[in-house]
C-alpha cells in the first residue's frame, strides 16, 4: 500500500509571486503519478474565496482517482483572519457547510469500512506566523485553533488517522499523545500521517511510535526541518517514494510503500 501526506497550503506555492498549476493538476503530478492508494492531506479549503470558492478535497479525490474519501473542518472561516469552531453538525465528516471552511482530508482507493473523527484542543496562546503576500512573507500574531484527526479503517487491514498538529511546541506533543491514546481501541495495524510540527525526530524519539520516514519537509525550498511524518505502531517494511518537483505548498511531500510482514 502507498501512503502519502502532504500540506498542499491551500494550492499556493511557497512564494507567493510564483505562478503554481490548478490543484487538480498538481495531484496529478505528484500524487497519482507514483500511483498513491491513500493520501492524506492538510491546509484544506471548503468554499475559500482565496482559493477559487471550490472544496479542495472533492477536488483532490477526484484527480487521485480515489472514491473513498473523507474531509474534517478544524474551523469555520479563515485561520489568522478570523474563524469559529465547527458547530456539532459540522464537525459530522464528509457535509456540506454554508460557511468557507478549512481542514484536513483522506482519500483512499482502498475501501473504508469505518470513519472517526477526533477533536484536539487548541492551545490557549499563540505565536507570530509568516503569512504570504504579494510584497512577500509577513509575521502576524496567530491565535492557535483547534485541530483535527480523521481516521479511516481500511479493508486491507490498515487503520489510518491523518491530523495537522499545533503549531505551538509541546502542546503538538500533548496533542500527539492523545492521538495515539485514542487509536489503541481501534482495530488494524495503526499509522499516523501527516504535519506533525514537531521537528528533530521527537515523534519517533519520544514515544514508542517508529517513523517510515526521515525527510527534510519545510520550508520547500530549501528544507531544513522535518514536519510531516508517517508514523507505525510497530516496525513495518516501508520503502520510501520519491516525488517529482511541485511548485505547489511550502512542505515536500512524503510517502512510503508499507508492506505488512
Amino acid at each position: 500500500m502507498k501512503v502519502i501526506s502532504w500540506n498542499i497550503f491551500n494550492g499556493q506555492a511557497a512564494n507567493p509571486t510564483h505562478p503554481v498549476p490548478p490543484l487538480a493538476q498538481s495531484i496529478i503530478d505528484t500524487i497519482a503519478s507514483v500511483e498513491a492508494d491513500v493520501l492524506a492531506v492538510q491546509e484544506v479549503d471548503e468554499n475559500q474565496s482565496r482559493s477559487g470558492s471550490v472544496h479542495q478535497m472533492e477536488i483532490v479525490a477526484q484527480a487521485m482517482g480515489a472514491p473513498h474519501w473523507g474531509y474534517a473542518r478544524a474551523v469555520i472561516g479563515t485561520p489568522g483572519f478570523g474563524w469559529r469552531k465547527p458547530s456539532e453538525s459540522e464537525k459530522i465528516i464528509h457535509s456540506e457547510s454554508e460557511f468557507p471552511g478549512y481542514g484536513i482530508g483522506l482519500a483512499s482507493r482502498i475501501p473504508v469500512t469505518a470513519w472517526h473523527r477526533m477533536d484536539l484542543p487548541a492551545s490557549w496562546f499563540g505565536m507570530a506566523l509568516a503569512y504570504p503576500t504579494d510584497k512577500g512573507f509577513r509575521l502576524k500574531y496567530a491565535k492557535d485553533e483547534p485541530r483535527v484527526a480523521i481516521i479511516a479503517e481500511l479493508e486491507n487491514g490498515f487503520t489510518v488517522a491523518a491530523t495537522h498538529l499545533s503549531f505551538v511546541p509541546f502542546w503538538n506533543f500533548y496533542q500527539l499523545r492523545k492521538l495515539m491514546h485514542f487509536m489503541k481501541k481501534l482495530p488494524g495495524e495503526h499509522l499516523i500521517i501527516g504535519d506533525i510540527n514537531l521537528p528533530w525526530d521527537i515523534p519517533q524519539r519520544y514515544t514508542s511510535w517508529r517513523s517510515l520516514v526521515s525527510k527534510k519537509t519545510f520550508p520547500a525550498y530549501k528544507p531544513s526541518l522535518q514536519f510531516d511524518y508517517i508514523l507505525a505502531q510497530k516496525k513495518l517494511r516501508a520503502d520510501e517514494i520519491t516525488f517529482a518537483p511541485s511548485p505547489m505548498s511550502d512542505h515536500l511531500p512524503i510517502g512510503v510503500e508499507v508492506f505488512l510482514e
